[in-house]
């Protein structure tokens, strides 16, 4: 099952260049990473798509999932553009990352996401639920380097 994006787009079956990926995550809103970080996470997908936009070449839109093959499956990175938001291009990352993990996961997979508040409705229309109360998504985050230092000083 794929979605058929608008005239002028064309879908890629791999994570975006690095240097893309970083600006994707930048200027949709997502938190800012490091190259080294993206370097160190895009070799790590399970799988991965991007949009690009054929008359710039600009990397638009993209969608990771990472995971262990047999059980949990966990999107990330979705991320479009704000220009070229409303044109179904997260829409249709997300259909062809979830028609991967139904191709080659086994049975009772267990798919899961982190919703930000504008990708809760297109989660929701690919079948995503909440899980609170019975689950809530909790995170440990690790001290930047730079707050490390400080902290030694």
């Amino acid at each position: 099952m794929t979605r058929e994006l608008p005239q002028g787009y064309r879908l890629v079956e791999e994570p975006p260049p690095v240097e893309a990926y970083l600006a994707l995550r930048r200027d949709s809103g997502l938190s800012p990473r490091t190259r080294e970080q993206a370097v160190a996470a895009l070799p790590g997908s399970w799988y991965a798509c991007h949009v690009v936009h054929t008359d710039t070449g600009t990397a638009a839109g993209m969608g990771r999932v990472i995971g262990d093959g047999g059980w949990y499956f966990h999107v990330v990175d979705m991320a479009v553009l704000p220009d070229h938001q409303r044109r179904g291009l997260g829409d249709a990352v997300l259909t062809a990352l979830l028609a991967r993990i139904r191709q080659q996961a086994p049975p009772g997979a267990y798919v899961n996401l982190l919703a930000d508040a504008p990708g809760r409705r297109l989660y929701a229309r690919h079948g995503f639920v909440e899980t609170a109360p019975a689950s809530i998504g909790m995170a440990l985050v690790q001290p930047s380097q730079s707050t490390q230092a400080r902290k030694r000083s």
